[in-house]
């Protein structure tokens, strides 16, 4: 039986932090995915905002019902569980120095870079300006982690504590993204001690392959469409009256039997195994929707399991104006530069494009319809919306990271 669940996402550093101390102390902590944006369905649900109230990630929900929120206290909680554990130090001194650096970490370290890597990838309204000046400050407040590592193994002791596993793992995200090889070459201290912790078994065992940058990520401008100048009036016409807002073209189909709405309250409340799948295919009429696979085209020019979730994220975002005709998941499969986004969505009517032509960048995705008459597609729509089974490619076996459900 598991000692709790770990409400996160795999790539998140303050979720990795947890994961690896249960791992250092052989704990076994059930990770429960969940959307990082607070005001999701889930996350604003009441039941969630028991464990956390603000509806943040990570969140703490123990076998006996004990609950807790906050990484720290979390990953404290979490590896005083091993009464032998040598990770929180020997003496009261050690374990105020071991909170002392996690506390730098999470209050330090972690927002400045967040708040200089974050609009590089498109997560925050990026500014040249502010954003250098950001990264100023992050790289002058790692200094002091330099100036520290360079008389000293490890943050407290001669030997890895919950600190340094904390606060490497609060890193992970600026290593990958903009503590690049000349930064890393000039800051031989942090570099060190860094690949020490991320080397260590339990280490390994969340994350497998660190991403190392080679360069600083570089922040690409979304791409603005041209629209057509419009043609000026004849000199003796009158001003054109306001026009109506154009309906949606889906909204001729008139109302479907079996609401969208109703379908996306089946999955958010029931088991998606036990109970939707005999639900959905018990009420699913083919006649006034679609089943489409959903999948990005170029998988090869996908790095950071992360980042493919957050361009999941984006199109998604886009697809707003077609939210009462969509429901679907699409999901990052594999790891760190070998990953591929995979989805099935259910549309309203027969064809794809009225519903996803919305989206500015709709033409970056394959679109094929399934037929559910078909065995092999009904299992590719459950296996994809249940979010338990790995997908196939090129031969390989690529398990589920991440992913966003549209609903």
């Amino acid at each position: 039986m598991a000692f709790g669940k770990l409400y996160g996402l795999p790539d998140n550093p303050r979720t990795i932090s947890i994961l690896v101390a249960a791992k250092h102390n052989d704990l076994d902590l059930e990770l429960v995915k969940i959307d990082a944006n607070s005001n999701a369905e889930f996350n604003s649900g009441a039941e969630y905002r028991k464990i956390h109230p603000l509806g943040k990630v990570p969140a703490f929900e123990g076998a006996n019902g004990f609950t807790l929120s906050e990484a720290m206290a979390i990953a404290i909680y979490v590896t005083s569980q091993n009464e032998k554990t040598t990770l929180l130090g020997k003496t009261k001194q050690d374990y105020a120095s071991i909170v002392r650096w996690m506390s730098f970490a999470n209050g330090e370290l972690l927002p400045r870079f967040g708040g200089w890597y974050r609009p590089l990838l498109g997560l925050e309204p990026y500014n040249k300006k502010t954003t250098d000046e950001v990264a100023k400050v992050a790289l002058k407040t790692i200094g002091a982690l330099e100036a520290h590592l360079t008389t000293n193994t490890y943050l407290v002791g001669e030997r890895i504590t919950l600190a340094d596993i904390f606060t490497a793992a609060l890193l992970t995200r600026a290593f990958a993204t903009v503590l690049d090889k000349a930064w890393r070459s000039a800051n031989p201290a942090v570099t060190r001690w860094y690949n020490t912790i991320i080397n260590q078994d339990a280490f390994k065992a969340v994350v497998a392959n660190p991403v190392f940058a080679e360069e600083i990520i570089k922040y690409t401008a979304p791409k603005k469409e041209e629209k057509p100048k419009p043609a000026p009036a004849p000199a003796a016409e009158k001003p054109a009256e306001e026009k109506p807002k154009p309906k949606h073209p889906l909204e001729a189909l008139g109302k479907p039997g079996l609401p969208i709405d109703e379908v996306k309250r089946q999955y958010s409340n029931e088991d998606t195994r036990t109970v939707f799948r005999e639900w959905f295919w018990k009420n699913y009429n083919p006649e006034e929707y679609s089943l489409w696979k959903v999948d990005y085209k170029y998988d090869n020019e996908l790095t950071l399991t992360f980042m493919a979730n957050n361009l999941i994220g984006g199109f998604h975002a886009r697809l707003e104006a077609s939210r009462k005709y969509l429901f679907g998941c699409q999901g990052v499969f594999g790891a760190n530069s070998a990953c591929v986004i995979r989805g099935v969505f259910l549309v309203r009517g027969q064809e794809a494009m009225p519903a996803f032509d919305v989206a500015p960048d709709w033409e970056s995705y394959n679109f094929e319809k399934l037929d559910p008459s078909k065995e092999e597609d009904r299992k590719y729509v459950e296996d994809i919306w249940a979010w338990d089974t790995p997908v196939t490619v090129d031969g390989k076996q690529l398990e589920s990271v991440d992913g966003h459900v549209f609903k």
